[in-house]
């Protein structure tokens, strides 16, 4: 509604914002708080969503609200103590998404003001709808969904988009929305992670024998059943390693976080990296092209334990190599994917 065509509203017409466009970047979750009670409520929420186990509901709640829920919420507590944002009091995950959404907004807005960004989880808070209806409070008649991932999966794309259609099937007034595609062999971004290998790489006394690249897993029977995931990250892992013009004996695609009994997708990257230490590799180098942001995944499971099963099995250098997080490189490229998706609204 622009400033002429308000004169035109009747003088009991309730309050009219000014259409605006927004954004909206949805990440998966993390718990308020590291105590038992908090990490229950996030765990109870991730773990019941059909998107990422997808048992029957009569089979899987009462196991999940019962053994898992009484122990798993101990151990990933403090899996996030030992990585939480004490300043902020949270995780990395919401600080470096949170700070993505204000650099984003603020370069993107110095050339389209009409533009609003905003954050939310998929599981905790902020939710999902929570940011939407700020939305829609700042007058946007338009909105995309910006999933971060790079690399689709119904377990974690899918569902963040299911996630917001919930929130938009209860407006009176729905905005015009459009989903915003994954991008796990767009050449800058290929050439984003490249530059984040070379750069680590020279921070380096000597050159790791072996680079992994480690994702989240999945049951192998979601890639059995049509989940493109696993395929999108050979390739993800295989273009970068193409760039960077490394041997492929050299190169190793894992996936980690593995849960139950039940098989993932392999090579699991715990097992390749004991068994690479158990067989005289001393460096090794490692990264995580999944997650845009640090995470428990990568913090905890990756430079923590991945580090000191390396260490313990007769391994003796262990290099990190972090994710884009709110680097000014990946914030230019995401503002650039942005504004791709918004072609024809600006």
């Amino acid at each position: 509604m622009t400033a002429e065509n308000s004169k035109y509203l009747p003088a009991d017409h309730p309050p009219v914002k000014e259409e605006k466009i927004g954004v909206l970047l949805l990440n998966l979750g993390t718990p308020d708080g590291t105590d038992y009670w908090s990490v229950r409520k996030y765990l109870s929420e991730f773990l019941s969503d059909q998107r990422v186990i997808d048992l029957p509901k009569y089979l899987w709640q009462p196991l999940l609200q019962g053994i898992i829920l009484t122990k798993r919420p101990f151990s990933s507590g403090h899996a996030y103590e030992l990585i939480w944002n004490k300043e902020k009091d949270e995780s990395p995950l919401k600080t470096y998404t949170r700070s993505q959404c204000e650099k984003m907004s603020a370069q993107l807005g110095k050339k389209y003001p009409n533009i609003v960004f905003e954050w939310g989880m998929r599981y905790g808070n902020p939710s999902t709808k929570s940011a939407i209806d700020k939305l829609q409070e700042q007058g946007c008649t338009k909105i995309l969904l910006f999933a971060l991932y790079p690399q689709y999966s119904a377990c974690t794309t899918a569902t963040a988009y299911d996630k917001a259609f919930d929130a938009l099937r209860t407006l009176k007034r729905q905005p015009a929305v459009r989903t915003a595609p994954a991008w796990h062999d767009d050449p800058a971004y290929i050439q984003l992670l490249a530059d984040s290998v070379r750069d680590k790489l020279k921070t380096l006394d000597s050159e790791p024998e072996y680079i992994l690249t480690s994702f989240h897993g999945l049951p192998k029977r979601y890639l059995l059943e049509g989940d493109p995931y696993h395929c999108y990250c050979a390739k993800t892992s295989r273009l970068v390693r193409e760039n960077l013009d490394w041997p492929a004996d050299r190169w190793i695609n894992t996936f980690q976080s593995r849960f139950g009994p039940a098989e993932w997708l392999t090579p699991y990257t715990d097992e390749t990296i004991d068994r690479l230490a158990q067989e005289g590799v001393k460096h090794i180098a490692i990264m995580s092209p999944a997650f845009v942001s640090e995470c428990i995944e990568t913090l905890e499971e990756i430079q923590i334990q991945a580090q000191e099963s390396f260490i313990e099995n007769g391994g003796e250098t262990f290099t990190y190599i972090e994710c884009l997080n709110d680097a000014d490189t990946h914030i230019q490229y995401l503002s650039t994917l942005v504004e791709k998706e918004l072609k024809g609204w600006l």
